[in-house]
């Protein structure tokens, strides 16, 4: 369980604004560019550049650089694949009989 809670994927979806872009991101499902998500979702260029980055490094997304662009794919089946082994852990550990001290270690 310890190793599926990654606090980076977690920081990189907390914030709405990068909710929001990885949804846009997921529902397109093909490279953008930053100025297309800009302009879809209606958030500035700038901020929208840097919560990709941000994205990007946390392995939310890829991005791939062509010339000046930026274009970006949500890893959709790797987000899926990650949440599903966190869902099946929580499962596995909700119905546990753990009550020792070793529980939380």
């Amino acid at each position: 369980m310890d190793k599926l809670m990654d606090p980076e994927l977690f920081k990189a979806l907390a914030e709405p604004t990068r909710a929001k872009l990885l949804g846009c991101l997921i529902k397109c499902s093909r490279p953008c560019s930053v100025t297309e998500i800009a302009e879809c979702c209606d958030i500035d260029f700038s901020v929208v550049a840097r919560h990709l980055s941000m994205m990007a490094r946390s392995g939310v997304v890829d991005a791939m650089k062509e010339g000046r662009t930026v274009w970006y794919t949500a890893r959709s089946a790797d987000l899926a694949e990650r949440f599903r082994a966190i869902a099946d852990a929580i499962e596995e550990w909700k119905s546990s009989d753990c009550g020792g001290e070793d529980c939380c270690v």
